[in-house]
């Protein structure tokens, strides 16, 4: 039996709905970027960066960022909690993931914000 010291007090209802958000706010993050690349064909570095420069497009893309690092976190810890028994390395795997994890959105987060 898999002990829940990587659990956080979570339960599965919980990391079921997370997946399910956040899996939808992906989707139409997805959907608006592909449709505006179909919208503007002769894209320029300008027309991309006055997109981004838009406030409500860098919080949907923040919100894009932090779906998808909640998104990937339960779907790996769901997997190392499946298939890695031995707790030492189980956390230490899991603790690895979450590292990068923090170290992408901190990184997507300064890259969206950033000057």
């Amino acid at each position: 039996m898999v002990t829940n010291i990587t659990n956080f007090g979570r339960s599965g209802l919980s990391d079921w709905l997370v997946q399910r958000v956040s899996a939808i706010i992906l989707a139409l993050y997805t959907l608006f970027i592909v449709a505006y690349l179909l919208l503007n064909p002769g894209l320029d570095y300008a027309t991309w960066s006055g997109l981004f420069a838009q406030t409500w497009v860098r919080i949907f893309s923040l919100l894009a960022f932090v779906s998808i690092a909640a998104h990937a976190w339960i779907g790996l810890w769901t997997v190392t909690t499946d298939y890695l028994k031995p707790t030492g390395l189980r956390v230490g795997i899991q603790t690895i993931i979450i590292l990068a994890i923090f170290v992408f959105l901190v990184w997507g987060i300064q890259i969206l914000w950033g000057a």
